[in-house]
């Protein structure tokens, strides 16, 4: 019986390798002016010239290269979301932590091995470049799907703006936002537009590929009319599970299957309501209810809505995954705790364990390749990279505390995760046993997970993918607030999987970015120099009382300035005053 298995499965990896191709896409990242919201054109990232981009479809055992020209005015780079790399990790993405990004007039190439099958998207990792519309689908097709449907369709949601991201971002992080309220967006949008169809043939099983693209919004997905049962999720298929609705927090891919009705004697609403809690204040002018249409006939009409603000309860840790993997008690436990303050730069960052992340300045990954037995020391990757090194093949334990009043979803580059616990209020592992572990030989497995406030989350994964591998929150401003740690993993075992093309130099010499040595470009433990961050006010200062603080130390710039022109009016009017007195005495 053993031997027939094994030869099933030669025979299924023969015809995988048989059909595997290499799938090339040649993508100049330009500006293109478009109007997906229809209520204002701006500049926005796309690719030859088009707006949305166009996504990316490849079968499990191909080859994805993307050539990229970089056609815009500033560095880029790109990052397949959800993609192992699994030997790769010099082709993950992210500026700064496995390379340096394009220089502006320059060309890349990714190249990946496809090894998973699933829903993904692509998108930029340089700043916030994918705010501005540098996001796309990215579809990995199994040669043998695990559920049979007739048609599939791909829905991306995401959150819009009007304002480039670069001039938000400076608004965000100013110290005149001390409450550190993120950016609303100004709509919400399926497939980069606001009236997407979907044509539905009676009698027809569809898939339907989410895929949540936003900068800060979470969506409730559910479909007037039809049920639908959820079949993946982040790239994992899982049983069959009847849902009437569901919470796609920014990041996260589902896909479900949706059985079309037997006449088409009306249409239906497709719903993907922006949550609420999510923003700090909502526009009367924001539309929170994003929808699209299910067209069975062009003439038919549509039938009643079924918008609701009431939601089903959802645990994503109780989707069961179809391929087992058994939980494994972990080597290490890692606490990780999720605040945001005002620094000691007045200005309102995040932090994980009190550390603020910033860039080094050499990418992460190099300086693991370049500083032979030290690269095990977590010293040499810099204090604000927050870098934590694991062994191989160890079993990890993260818990996230989310000590924040707002939604955190997390994502962990180069690897899925086992959801083993959720619990309330705050856990340190000294404090005793987990309080919420699920007794489960079988967990949820995804890349990125909701925290949500004031709660806790257990994932655990096995460290089986050397390289350097950020976590972070995908609410892009809290990435770009220093809500990030990195993973340097195996680093004894890089300089033997993982090779650098000296092209990915040119571009560090490029931009005058150093391409070896530690966070600082220097030999050994010497950091002078290094990229540093700012750091928790000293004392006990209160979240309130943080705030309070910087709105003081803003009156009293306010006052002095107003003094200042006061005095500048007096003076000026003792001047005149002289005048006058002297041009009346002569």
């Amino acid at each position: 019986m053993l031997a027939s298995i094994k030869s099933l499965a030669l025979l299924a990896l023969a015809a995988t390798a048989a059909q595997a191709a290499i799938v090339t896409y040649d993508w100049n990242i330009t500006y293109v002016n478009a109007n997906p919201d229809g209520l204002h054109e701006r500049r926005v990232i796309g690719v030859n010239g088009q707006f949305p981009i166009p996504a990316i479809n490849v079968t499990l055992g191909d080859t994805l290269v993307i050539n990229v020209i970089n056609q815009i005015d500033q560095p880029t780079s790109l990052h397949s979301h959800g993609l192992f790399q699994t030997g790769n990790a010099q082709f993950d993405g992210p500026s700064m932590v496995t390379q340096c990004p394009i220089p502006p007039g320059a060309n890349f190439t990714y190249t990946i091995p496809i090894e998973q099958h699933g829903t993904y998207w692509i998108h930029g990792h340089t700043r916030g470049q994918y705010v501005d519309g540098l996001r796309g689908p990215l579809i990995i097709h199994n040669t043998n799907e695990t559920y049979k449907y007739d048609e599939e369709y791909t829905i991306a949601l995401a959150d819009w703006y009007h304002t480039e991201h670069e001039i938000m971002l400076e608004q965000y992080l100013s110290i005149f936002n001390p409450s550190g309220a993120e950016p609303v967006p100004e709509s919400g949008l399926i497939n980069q537009k606001t009236d997407a169809k979907f044509n539905f043939v009676p009698g027809k099983t569809y898939r339907l590929r989410i895929i949540n693209m936003s900068a800060l919004a979470m969506f409730h997905f559910y479909i007037d009319g039809h049920e639908m049962e959820i079949i993946e999720i982040d790239g994992i298929d899982i049983e069959r599970t009847k849902v009437t609705s569901f919470p796609v927090t920014a990041a996260q891919r589902y896909s479900v299957l949706v059985k079309a009705r037997d006449d088409a004697t009306q249409n239906f609403i497709l719903h993907a309501d922006m949550e609420p809690d999510m923003f700090d204040v909502i526009p009367p002018e924001l539309e929170l209810k994003v929808t699209g249409t299910i067209v069975y006939s062009e003439t038919a009409p549509l039938a009643p809505s079924g918008v609701t603000d009431e939601y089903d309860p959802f645990n994503d840790a109780t989707l069961v995954p179809v391929i087992p993997e058994a939980t494994q008690l972990p080597d290490q436990v890692i606490p990780l705790n999720a605040v945001f303050s005002v620094l000691n730069d007045y200005s309102n960052k995040a932090t994980f364990n009190d550390i603020t992340y910033v860039m080094p300045k050499v990418p992460t990954l190099y300086t693991a390749l370049t500083t032979g037995n030290l690269s095990s020391n977590p010293e040499v990757y810099g204090k604000y990279t927050h870098p934590l090194v694991i062994k191989h093949n160890e079993w990890v334990e993260i818990i996230i505390n989310n000590d924040d009043p707002g939604n955190h979803p997390f994502h962990l580059h180069g690897h899925v995760f086992q959801i083993v616990g959720r619990s309330t209020g705050k856990y340190n592992p000294a404090d005793g046993p987990y309080p919420g572990y699920y007794n489960s030989t079988n967990p949820a497995r995804r890349d990125t997970v909701l925290v949500p406030s004031e709660e806790n989350v257990a994932i655990r994964f096995h460290a089986n993918n050397p390289g350097v591998w950020l976590f972070h929150c995908h609410i892009e401003w809290h990435l770009q607030a220093g809500l990030a740690t990195t993973f340097i993993e195996a680093p004894e075992l890089m300089p033997s999987i993982l090779k650098i093309d000296p092209s990915h130099i040119e571009h560090c010499k490029a931009l005058g970015i150093p391409y070896s040595g530690n966070a600082a470009g220097n030999e050994g433990l010497n950091l002078d120099g290094a990229n540093v961050g700012p750091d928790p006010l000293p004392g006990t200062f209160t979240a309130k009382g943080i705030v309070a603080l910087v709105f003081t130390i803003i009156s009293a710039f306010l006052g002095l300035a107003t003094v200042i022109w006061y005095a500048r009016e007096d003076d000026a009017h003792i001047s005149a005053q002289v005048a006058k007195n002297t041009e009346e005495e002569h």
